[in-house]
């Protein structure tokens, strides 16, 4: 089964999830610097899910060049992965309205939990069916900073109930991590 339909529908899903974030961001009522005030939990809230789309629309990008073909459970486990990025848009919206509360800032961790943990299925389903002999397997081996990711998510989540800047800060240094594409595949090309 070519993998063209597969990147073409990922690259879409992940555009439109942008776009409802984008559009989520209400213009302030007024024209003053004072203002944009209210807005700063949006605007942070936003910069950070934007940044992790990205992060996930870039690794899948790369993922991808390594993939020769696709079958049944990869088509599933991709699915897996947008869906939980599809909810990105709304955790962010719940968390930047809330100013960054305890709950709303946890569930926005489950989400990047399942999101990381759905990437790694991927991988593994793209494994299986390339071989651990494969270009894919050999980048893929290891994983330790996937690993340490979802670790870390699973750990800021019950964090986010102590002190959600705590949390918050977990998920942007796991952004941070991630903001230089994993290399582990262009170098496998090169």
């Amino acid at each position: 089964m070519p993998k063209s339909r597969l990147e073409a529908f990922s690259d879409g899903v992940i555009a439109v999830i942008i776009t409802i974030m984008v559009l989520e961001m209400k213009e302030p009522h007024g024209a003053d610097l004072a203002a944009l005030q209210p807005l700063w939990s949006v605007f942070l809230a936003y910069v950070l899910s934007y940044v992790y789309v990205g992060i996930y629309w870039n690794n899948h990008h790369h993922l991808m060049h390594a993939v020769q073909h696709i079958n049944g459970s990869v088509l599933w486990a991709n699915l897996h992965l947008l869906f939980w990025l599809s909810l990105v848009p709304f955790v962010t919206g719940w968390m930047s309205e809330n100013h960054f509360a305890s709950l709303p800032v946890a569930l926005y961790g489950v989400v990047l939990l399942f999101s990381g943990l759905a990437f790694v299925l991927l991988t593994q389903c793209l494994v299986t069916i390339h071989g651990r002999d494969s270009e894919i397997a050999r980048s893929m081996h290891g994983d330790l900073k996937g690993k340490l990711s979802v670790a870390t998510y699973a750990f800021a989540i019950p964090l986010a109930f102590v002190r959600s800047w705590i949390a918050l800060a977990l998920y942007a240094l796991v952004a941070a991590a991630w903001f230089i594409p994993d290399p582990r595949i262009e170098r496998r090309k090169r």
